[in-house]
C-alpha cells in the first residue's frame, strides 16, 4: 500500500504480501481505528536499508 507497512508485516512473518494487502484493505471496511493504526505503524516501522 502506501507506506510499506503490509510488505514489512509480510516479510516479518513470512506471509504472502498480496494476502496481507487484501486483508488490510478488507479491514478498512470494518469499524475501528485501522487507518490510524496503519499511519502509526508507517511512522514506527524502521525503513529497510
Amino acid at each position: 500500500m502506501i507506506g510499506g507497512v503490509c510488505a514489512a508485516f509480510a516479510q516479518r512473518f513470512g506471509w504472502d504480501v498480496t494476502i496481507v494487502r487484501v486483508l488490510a484493505v478488507a479491514s478498512i471496511l470494518l469499524p475501528g481505528p485501522q487507518v490510524l493504526a496503519y499511519l502509526a505503524l508507517w511512522v514506527l516501522i524502521p525503513r529497510e536499508q
